[in-house]
């Protein structure tokens, strides 16, 4: 059976999101894939998430300093929320109205990954987040990259060893 056309948005951009653990390559595959997207002509915008807008940035602060952990997992997700939010009014939906293809580094799924299934935030909570800060917004494309844990933690921490 035939997928389900996908209507589009005349000149539209599209939203890609690279999901996968620490150390798995989605840095590297988005650069290699804005790289393409350049040489096609292709106006390109790479994103992170959390953060990737000025608001969301502060938030990712917050949430790397551990904050998060300390205010427990339906808090910490309410501050993903929030991140998400900032950057979804401000950068990706903008982005994707001028035509402007999205490459970002994690997204929702990795919201259900951690704070959903590691964190034990129930289904009913996520869904509520994700209604409020994306709406209808999906990506496009959802590419999870998947390395053995030992070689992605090995990666991740030398890409953040000081040279």
């Amino acid at each position: 059976m035939a997928e389900p056309a996908v209507h589009r948005v005349p000149g539209r951009g599209r939203f890609i999101t690279f999901e996968g653990g620490e150390g798995s390559g989605k840095s590297t595959q988005i650069k290699t894939l804005a790289e393409r997207l350049n040489a096609a002509k292709l106006r390109t915008l790479v994103t992170r998430e959390p953060g990737g807008s000025p608001g969301a940035e502060i938030i990712r602060h917050l949430v790397l300093s551990g904050m998060g952990k300390l205010l427990g997992p339906d808090a910490e997700t309410l501050l993903f929320a929030a991140a998400r939010d900032d950057h979804v009014r401000t950068v990706i939906e903008p982005a994707l109205a001028r035509g402007t293809w999205v490459l970002c580094d994690r997204f929702s799924d990795s919201t259900r990954a951690y704070q959903g299934r590691l964190g034990q935030v129930t289904p009913a909570f996520l869904d509520a987040m994700q209604r409020v800060t994306i709406g209808d917004l999906k990506p496009d494309l959802t590419l999870i990259l998947d390395v053995p844990v030992e070689v992605g933690m090995k990666r991740a921490a030398i890409s953040v060893t000081p040279p």
